[in-house]
């Protein structure tokens, strides 16, 4: 394989990493309006729209923002248009998480948003780290050098850990997951939080797999990321817990 991906058309030359990143955008809208067609949503679809753009806005900081912090000895050396470019999934998970909240609470909406954007998230996140994978070493989702199995060449001549197969393995994972608790009851939002915390799990783990710059402690910006949203829903955890143990005990 030859790094990057690419295609020419009319003698120009275009990168695939575009092309999954757009239909990652459009499979997710698409699903997200089929699974809504066939759910009893309890927010109207102002209020909805209002949220959305409200996550929208979020997600569009808060990718930015932790995407600065990744590199903290470049931050003074940033232009406009590199902040711009530079973005992270998690970060846009993060700022979309407040965005919402923030919203939610300045039109008095009250109920969980959350569930109905899990399916149509996995789906969009599979396809776009597929655009990601294209790259190689031209995006930062490429792992440290090593000597496992699974180790590729990304462009480099060095074998070196495939972090976005890695994560397309893992939404696989999730998908098969969250199909299998769909008939489930659960409280409304609870998948949105389960999701949040394994999401966030995993990327607090491979990114010791990552060349990364700490941002303190020795941790990384994502991982403080994470950290911040295993706190966020510490409520979530400490009810969950505590009953997943008692069930363990009662079989």
């Amino acid at each position: 394989m030859t790094f990057p991906f690419q295609f020419e058309i009319f003698e120009k030359t275009f990168y695939w990493h575009f092309i999954f990143e757009t239909l990652a955008f459009f499979v997710g809208i698409r699903m997200y309006y089929f699974l809504k067609k066939r759910t009893q949503d309890s927010i109207s679809d102002t209020n909805r729209l209002v949220i959305m753009i409200g996550a929208m806005v979020g997600a569009l900081i808060g990718s930015r923002f932790i995407a600065l912090l990744e590199n903290p000895s470049q931050i003074t050396h940033q232009t406009f248009l590199t902040l711009y470019q530079n973005k992270t999934v998690a970060g846009g998970f993060l700022g979309g998480l407040f965005g919402v909240e923030l919203i939610k609470k300045a039109i008095g909406e009250k109920s969980s948003s959350g569930d109905l954007y899990v399916i149509p998230i996995i789906t969009a996140l599979f396809i776009g780290r597929i655009g990601c994978f294209s790259m190689g070493m031209a995006e930062p989702t490429y792992g440290i050098e090593t000597n496992f199995f699974t180790g590729i060449n990304l462009g480099d001549g060095l074998k070196r850990h495939p972090i976005a197969l890695y994560e397309m393995f893992f939404m696989i994972l999730l998908f098969i997951f969250f199909q299998s608790i769909k008939n489930k009851a659960l409280l409304n939002g609870d998948r949105f939080k389960i999701f949040m915390i394994l999401y966030f799990l995993f990327r607090f783990l491979i990114e010791f797999l990552k060349p990364y710059e700490p941002l303190l402690l020795n941790l990384s910006s994502i991982q403080w990321s994470s950290i911040l949203i295993f706190v966020y829903y510490w409520k979530f955890l400490y009810r969950e817990f505590p009953l997943a143990i008692n069930k363990k005990r009662t079989l």
